[in-house]
């Protein structure tokens, strides 16, 4: 007559969940990955940007030229509790419909008044890239051209 130890029943059991839990994580992450807007039509150049691909898919990244610009040039003045009455803005304040306005139509206190005239035209796209690649809704992937 064999005996089963309970120990070892627990080892097993807290391996099997252990390693559920990794593929559940590792599927998640994939899940996240594709649910991000592949490309993005540009109004002011008239031109589909591929964001999901090639060297955008880089610089459309909080780590590429895009999110560093926003980051040094938007936020120096639209950062919580600045002096300059400019309302505190980050990638998910708006749409990524939103922000291809913002950049389209040029509406903005800060694009009329010359301060995006530090951006050259490439970086202006970059950081439209960014923002419409992370905005709120991004995950809406028929959101795209």
């Amino acid at each position: 007559m064999g005996y089963v130890y309970v120990n070892d029943n627990k080892e097993v059991v807290m391996k099997q969940g252990a390693i559920a839990l990794v593929v559940l994580m590792v599927v998640g992450v994939a899940i996240q990955v594709h649910a991000r807007p592949e490309t993005r039509y540009d109004e002011t150049t008239k031109t589909c940007r591929v964001l999901g691909d090639g060297p955008l898919e880089w610089e459309s990244s909080v780590w590429g030229q895009g999110g560093k610009t926003f980051k040094s040039v938007c936020q120096s003045c639209h950062k919580r509790g600045n002096d300059k009455d400019a309302p505190f803005l980050w990638v998910e304040s708006k749409t990524s419909k939103a922000w291809n306005r913002v950049f389209s139509k040029k509406y903005p206190k800060c694009a009329k008044d010359g301060s995006w005239q530090t951006m050259t035209m490439d970086q202006q796209l970059m950081v439209n890239d960014y923002l419409y690649r992370w905005a709120k809704n991004s995950q809406d992937i028929n959101d795209n051209c």
